[in-house]
């Protein structure tokens, strides 16, 4: 006999997650728990009025964790790997591979889930890209959900 069981009581939410994926050696899955064992970074910035602390994780080091190549394997081919980041409400930016790597460039790009010692409102995040250095915020993500690595096509 087959016993089915009902219930009337809400499920708990399933915890936010971002995931990292496209060409990686190794897809990830994160949620705030398995970000916060991550090695954290600080970023003083401002757009539209807002400034403070954004804290969380540099997405050099979220593509490091899932193989993407960086540093001397940033060469040739791998040259025409870009980062592809996904909002919940269909968003999309594109940053170029080199542009992350600091070993073609000084500025830093982070996976935010704090601002200014707490975290982020369901506006925001719970996970947002805060790039500093940039004149314009349009790549600072609200609302992250997903991380991808493609590949331009080549002639």
């Amino acid at each position: 006999a087959i016993a089915y069981c009902w219930s009337n009581r809400p499920r708990p939410a399933a915890a936010p997650t971002v995931t990292v994926g496209g060409a990686v050696a190794t897809p990830l899955h994160l949620d705030v728990a398995a970000l916060a064992r991550m090695p954290q970074q600080r970023i003083e910035a401002s757009a539209h009025d807002v400034s403070g602390i954004w804290e969380g994780v540099a997405l050099v080091d979220l593509l490091r964790a899932a193989g993407v190549p960086l540093g001397e394997k940033l060469r040739g081919r791998n040259l025409l790997l870009y980062v592809r980041i996904g909002a919940a409400d269909g968003y999309h930016v594109v940053y170029a591979l080199a542009e992350l790597d600091p070993g073609f460039r000084d500025a830093k790009a982070i996976l935010a889930d704090r601002h200014n010692g707490k975290p982020l409102d369901a506006k925001e995040g719970p996970f947002r890209i805060i790039a500093a250095g940039e004149k314009r915020p349009a790549r600072w993500v609200r609302q992250v959900t997903s991380i991808d690595v493609l590949r331009a096509p080549s002639e």
